[in-house]
């Protein structure tokens, strides 16, 4: 086997290890898992959608904080308890507010956060619109006197103008023909 075919093969090797590594696991300890396959499948779906308060932006099955662990042994205690899975979502919620699920609920005051995307997104094609609309005014060239609706008389005295300050010889390359 040559050298380049090793280096190759141990490129892939570290890219395999490095994918295997970003993958997300599993937070959930051992000793939270229910001994009920049910009723623990019930409460890895209802993880799912609770955020975890520290990270944010993860749902506490994903996390390893021992808030998210909390809340992992809360939904349990609660399933076990006989909750249904909405019940024990409305338990989290009035504890901690409509904040804890990873998709709030449509509701007055949620409504920014579902339509604010969609106003800031049209707040900018206006702006870009407005911006590129004046710029297409000022930056017309010589199409300007025709847009902007000339008499033959104007056209007239604006071409004599241009006319004066073109340099001699007429094909605007100055003197000897050169650019």
């Amino acid at each position: 086997m040559t050298l380049w075919r090793k280096l190759i093969l141990a490129a892939a090797g570290l890219m395999a290890l490095g994918l295997l590594a970003a993958t997300p696991g599993m937070a959930v300890l051992p000793d939270e898992i229910l001994d009920d396959p049910a009723l623990e499948a019930r409460a890895r779906e209802i993880s799912k959608d609770i955020r975890c308060l520290v990270c944010q932006n993860q749902s506490i099955d994903d996390s390893n904080a021992d808030l998210a662990r909390d809340l992992r042994i809360i939904v349990r205690e609660r399933l076990v308890a006989g909750d249904s899975n909405a019940e024990v979502k409305r338990y989290l919620v009035d504890r901690y507010g409509d904040y804890v699920l990873l998709t709030p609920p449509m509701a007055l005051g949620t409504i920014l956060l579902w339509v604010g995307p969609f106003v800031f997104v049209a707040l900018g094609a206006v702006a870009v619109f407005v911006w590129f609309r004046g710029r297409s005014v000022a930056t017309a060239g010589p199409r300007m006197a025709e847009s902007a609706g000339l008499s033959a008389e104007e056209r007239r005295r604006i071409d004599s103008l241009l006319a004066e300050d073109s340099p001699p010889g007429g094909d605007g390359k100055g003197e000897g023909g050169r650019g």
